[in-house]
């Protein structure tokens, strides 16, 4: 006789909110319950049009992750004038990066609510200042860096479009809005940004290279970080997939991947 977990009260819960097939007879329902409930904590670091984005969104999809990307919560609290908000802004209108003080102060309170939840964070935390304070209210199982080349990474960003207002990203290659230059919600003129220019990108990706090295020299110390190269997102994918199924083993076993096209950034 099959068993019908489905029947089962703590079945309502959607455990970890993954769909679900049927539980393998050689797991008992305490030992999934245990097992579906860990708190599981991932960060995806990577150069600016690396798939940072795309990464992340495919792991939430896939194995039930809530997926929390900085550039949102930040432009989140610029949106509602937070007092947090209020002080990014004056830094992103001057095209400048949000320094630590200010990133901390945006992220940190959202991630300490959160305590109850599985994640996956891209975009933070970008120096060793802001991997200290985020190390100090949370523990990291799995830190995943993405190794692209700098042509890759030129091409792609030399493609991307951004809708300010909203932080909507586009490329004209895989990812295009309906109408060339414009964004698909608000209608608003689409606009490149200096620092995806080619003439700007070396800069901008020796400045990375220099202030993510001591972040990934800290999570390789702590035996969580996980390297993966490449050019394409899609070839990436199912080494990124094959870790987390094994560092993830119920909702891997479970869960039905919902495929996603790819929109590197």
């Amino acid at each position: 006789m099959n068993y019908d977990w489905h029947s089962e009260p703590w079945v309502e819960r959607k455990a970890c909110n993954v769909r679900l097939k049927k539980l393998p007879k050689c797991l008992n329902v305490l030992e999934f319950w245990r097992m579906a409930n860990k708190i599981f904590r991932a960060v995806i670091l990577g150069p600016p049009g690396s798939g940072k984005g795309t990464i992340s969104a495919r792991i939430a999809q896939s194995f039930g992750l809530q997926h929390l990307s900085s550039g949102d919560l930040v432009r989140g609290d610029v949106a509602a004038n937070t007092e947090a908000g209020i002080l990014a802004k004056t830094y992103i209108h001057k095209n400048l990066l949000v320094p630590d003080h200010v990133m901390t102060c945006l992220l940190l309170p959202k991630l300490e609510k959160m305590t109850k939840h599985s994640w996956v964070l891209d975009g933070f935390p970008r120096t060793l200042a802001q991997a200290t304070a985020l190390n100090n209210i949370c523990d990291l199982d799995v830190v995943i860096s993405l190794n692209v080349p700098f042509e890759t990474l030129k091409e792609r960003l030399s493609d991307r479009w951004i809708h300010p207002a909203s932080g909507r990203v586009y490329n004209s290659q895989f990812n295009p809005p309906r109408v060339h230059g414009v964004d698909d919600i608000s209608r608003e003129a689409l606009v490149q940004l200096d620092d995806d220019k080619p003439e700007a990108l070396l800069s901008r990706l020796r400045h990375y290279k220099d202030i993510a090295k001591p972040v990934i020299d800290l999570y390789r110390a702590k035996g969580i970080l996980h390297s993966f190269s490449g050019t394409e997102t899609d070839k990436i994918w199912p080494y990124i997939s094959s870790l987390l199924g094994s560092k993830i083993p119920v909702q891997q076993a479970f869960a039905t991947p919902l495929p996603l096209h790819s929109q590197d950034h």
